[in-house]
């Protein structure tokens, strides 16, 4: 599995002009879920998004969680994180799950924020057109990799 993790102070998204979540202060989780991802993996990266200390404790050092701070995730799937690109312009997607495996893994990633998170994780829409709004903060952007932790 891999994460863009992005700080907020608000991010949405939109399917077919319906709002699908929105939160207010706290990560847009862009998730990209690879064939070989099992639940392992998603234990893991759970684990690490709810702890990863990238908000501001009263010194003004990234030191607090989302968890911490009462912060909210937005989960959005995102197949293209797995592209490879190491051969021509075109990207290949041969190693993103196909959707039969691919979104029941999501759907079980949002579970298990929330029950980390001890409140309600918005999501997206998988395999949806989605439009996503976000005011990234800082700006923080980290990219997390299931691959790295092996």
């Amino acid at each position: 599995m891999r994460a863009v993790v992005q700080r907020v102070t608000q991010a949405s998204c939109t399917v077919d002009d319906i709002c699908t979540g929105a939160i207010k202060d706290g990560l847009l989780v862009l998730l990209g879920i690879a064939e070989d991802d099992t639940e392992k993996e998603l234990e893991w990266l759970a684990q690490k998004l709810v702890n990863l200390r990238v908000f501001s404790d009263e010194a003004g050092l990234m030191n607090k969680s989302v968890r911490d701070i009462g912060g909210n995730i937005l989960l959005i799937s995102q197949f293209t994180l797995i592209a490879q690109t190491k051969k021509g312009n075109r990207p290949s997607f041969i190693e993103a799950a196909k959707p039969d495996k691919a979104e029941p893994l999501y759907q079980l990633m949002g579970k298990r924020l929330t029950t980390l998170l001890e409140k309600q994780v918005a999501l997206g829409v998988f395999g949806a057109d989605m439009k996503i709004d976000l005011r990234n903060d800082g700006p923080v952007t980290i990219i997390l990799d299931t691959k790295a932790n092996k």
